[in-house]
């Protein structure tokens, strides 16, 4: 077994073997290709169950094209898409939106990730003034980026607040699970039931090989999709193993089972680091990640050991990631690893 060495993300982690299980048994015989299969036709039956039987939902291969086909289809060239300065659809998609769409991202400081009415209305500008890109979308993402989670309330009052003003609310749920695990609520209960309008529901960072799932929660926004998403060169022929990885991720709760392990993981690390000198939490654990500031030279010594990422040069704010293979004994090897790096001469 390879000694775990990785706080860096939760896309390290292998595939569940209940997820392996499921490929292998989808792996024999002849199956129509695209999508037309009895598996995806199943699965996206359950995902119907999940998030409602009026939804309009699809396979792609990733989280970054979930995002990105997903405000395709409900923006144009001349709109704006309203985020977290910290989102990954600004920070971590390569301009994706911008190349793809057109769209222009409107970046939106926030301390916690999360934006509010109150953030978001000084940047609500140049409405029907045709020199000016139109606010269109407001994007945020569940859980956000620096590990925080959306209560229900929070996001009916960005809904609430969009519609009003002709908008629409995006949702990245890469780490959707990890929120509802925290919350103790369902899926659709801190999404399409808040008044979200387009999801990106991830698989991949909680124990898929690969896989998300765009799901309109208005059909008539999706009324393109299929389209978009084989220009968008993400119509996989082979969808049944997108479909399998889906329906065991939905059987016997296992999303739930690996999230709320993920988030387990990350507490006790929160814990762990709470407890040396020198060490501040710098963000409210609500997830499956941990930020804490940690003195540089103590950085530079655990990064010959453990890959993690520092999201701030200049406060020496680090970024750990916990996934549901990670075990308490490796947060105890690494919190030791801490202590004693921080006991070292300069």
């Amino acid at each position: 077994m390879a000694i775990f060495t990785g706080f860096g993300s939760d896309n390290h982690s292998g595939v569940h073997p209940e997820i392996l299980h499921a490929l292998q048994s989808v792996n024999d015989g002849y199956v129509i290709a695209y999508g037309d299969d009895e598996y995806t036709i199943q699965t996206i039956k359950k995902l119907k169950q999940v998030f409602g039987k009026d939804t309009a939902i699809f396979f792609v291969y990733n989280g970054t094209a979930a995002n990105i086909l997903g405000l395709r289809s409900v923006t144009d060239s001349f709109h704006s898409i309203l985020c977290a300065e910290s989102a990954h659809l600004t920070v971590h998609e390569c301009c994706g939106p911008e190349n793809y769409i057109g769209t222009k991202l409107v970046n939106i400081p926030t301390s916690d990730g999360k934006l509010t009415v109150d953030l978001v209305q000084p940047y609500l500008i140049g409405v029907n003034d045709p020199h000016m890109a139109q606010p269109h979308v407001m994007s945020i993402t569940q859980a956000t980026e620096r590990g925080t989670t959306y209560r229900p309330k929070e996001i009916q009052a960005l809904a609430k607040f969009a519609h009003q003003h002709q908008m629409l609310l995006h949702m990245d749920g890469a780490r959707l699970c990890n929120a509802a695990a925290f919350l103790k609520t369902g899926l659709r209960e801190i999404s399409g039931a808040c008044g979200v309008d387009v999801l990106s529901f991830g698989g991949t960072k909680n124990g898929m090989m690969y896989g998300e799932a765009v799901v309109f929660f208005n059909k008539d926004h999706a009324r393109y999709f299929e389209f978009i998403r084989k220009q968008g060169m993400q119509l996989t022929s082979k969808m049944r193993y997108i479909s399998a990885q889906f329906s065991a991720f939905l059987r016997d709760e296992l999303w739930l089972r690996n999230a709320s392990h993920a988030n387990e993981m990350a507490h006790l690390l929160a814990q762990q680091l709470q407890e040396i000198p020198g060490i501040k939490i710098s963000q409210k654990v609500e997830a499956n990640m941990v930020y804490a500031i940690i003195p540089n030279q103590s950085i530079l010594r655990l990064q010959k050991q453990y890959y993690f990422h520092r999201f701030n040069e200049r406060t020496c704010e680090v970024r750990l990631m916990c996934s549901f293979t990670t075990q308490p004994e490796d947060i105890l090897r690494f919190a030791q690893a801490i202590r004693r790096s921080m006991m070292q001469k300069k």
